[in-house]
């Protein structure tokens, strides 16, 4: 496939995704996922939840810095920024309009039903990227208690995400030294 094909395609499925997207970032995970990895190919499972940790773990928007790493991952500079433009171009448009229209449009109650209604799938949508992810997590006693002491104190404490996930860096980093260290002292 040519480039401008590739370029055009991704800006397209991009456009798509930020199209049918509600709910932010996290709700746009199974979207994607089906889309590049379970659709196209451009990108294996284990990428993609690496593209996703890498996503969360850098400042900005996870929806756009996955679709900038996905579009850099297929076609260096000018994918990302096809991709970037894709998937924030209909969240620009759909503002605009609703702008143009905001107080008659918050006021007519089937607008709050619906976005009621779209509360109640993004929820849905999370919790099933979440199990989908998580089948690819390593199933060993540390992962498993990383995974549960970060999901109780981000759900019982005031303690900041982005210090649960640093700390968690931390641990795989320091793990992953420690055992890097008695491999080598084990040696003859």
């Amino acid at each position: 496939m040519k480039k401008e094909s590739y370029i055009w395609t991704l800006f397209i499925t991009f456009f798509k995704i930020g199209a049918f997207t509600f709910g932010g970032g996290y709700a746009m995970i199974p979207l994607v996922q089906a889309e590049i990895v379970d659709k196209k190919g451009w990108i294996t499972e284990e990428e993609f939840i690496n593209i996703i940790a890498i996503a969360e773990a850098t400042p900005g928007v996870i929806a756009v810095n996955t679709a900038t790493f996905v579009g850099y991952k297929i076609q260096k500079t000018a994918g990302s920024l096809f991709a970037t433009l894709g998937v924030v171009l209909p969240s620009f448009i759909i503002i605009g309009i609703i702008s143009l229209f905001f107080e008659q449009f918050i006021a007519l109650k089937w607008v709050n039903y619906a976005f009621q209604g779209i509360r109640a799938g993004v929820v849905i949508l999370i919790l099933g990227a979440v199990v989908r992810m998580g089948k690819k997590i390593p199933r060993n006693a540390f992962a498993l208690v990383l995974v549960l002491a970060a999901f109780l104190i981000a759900s019982f404490s005031g303690i900041n995400v982005v210090f649960i996930i640093l700390a968690g860096a931390l641990a795989g980093i320091f793990r992953q030294l420690l055992i890097g260290k008695n491999k080598m002292e084990d040696r003859p």
